[in-house]
């Protein structure tokens, strides 16, 4: 087991980077506690740190970030490419246009959908409360998006993003026993994952530590 530190984690799902980094000696560079490391072969271990493997979990794609920056269009089978066969799509630069055109709207178009509201509360203790409804949410669902919102003078916490009604009421019907007062709720979503039974993954990166002997609790 890692011991309780504070963590400074940097990462880009699923692989983690500082392929490159070569740290100053530790009192002069003002590490974190940790730090993700990528290239552990290069990687330069500075006096009193030390590697150590820690686990993340790495979200699923959502359905518009599946084929973020591609085309479909020259996506297509090449043999060039070690293809069974050539596939070549002849279109006029108007269509062109117009796909580059709807891509680049799409992108902040407002999609409308399902959440399920978990808090809604505005006593004193709201803010304390709503933090540690939301650290225990996604402890118990990872992958399950959660957010958690001030609208004076209500603390909300809404989960999930779900395409009809009907999935949001399944997952409710999850989540009752846990948040018996958890109701749905209609507004503009974050686009689903692609396989809602598969909303991620867990994976194992190095990390950069403070040896236990160096560390300051």
């Amino acid at each position: 087991m890692i011991p309780a530190v504070s963590m400074l984690v940097i990462f880009a799902a699923p692989a983690l980077f500082a392929q490159d980094y070569s740290p100053e000696p530790a009192e002069e560079s003002g590490y974190a506690d940790s730090l993700a490391v990528a290239d552990t072969a290069s990687f330069q271990i500075p006096e009193g740190y030390e590697l150590a493997d820690s686990i993340i979990f790495v979200p699923a794609l959502r359905v518009d970030t599946a084929l973020v920056g591609k085309n479909i269009f020259y996506l297509m089978p090449s043999k060039a490419d070690g293809d069974a066969a050539d596939v070549h799509i002849y279109q006029s630069s108007a269509i062109v246009g117009a796909m580059n055109r709807s891509f680049g709207t799409n992108s902040s178009r407002a999609f409308t959908g399902y959440r399920v509201r978990i808090f809604f509360d505005n006593r004193q203790s709201a803010r304390q409360d709503s933090e540690a409804m939301m650290e225990s949410f996604e402890k118990m669902y990872p992958g399950v998006p959660a957010y958690r919102s001030y609208v004076n003078p209500y603390f909300k916490i809404t989960v999930g993003d779900f395409r009809t009604k009907s999935e949001a009421m399944s997952f409710l019907q999850q989540i009752a026993d846990t948040f018996p007062k958890a109701f749905i709720v209609k507004e503009n979503i974050e686009y689903p994952v692609l396989d809602r039974e598969f909303l991620g993954s867990q994976d194992t990166i190095k990390v950069l530590r403070k040896t236990e002997e160096e560390i300051t609790l």
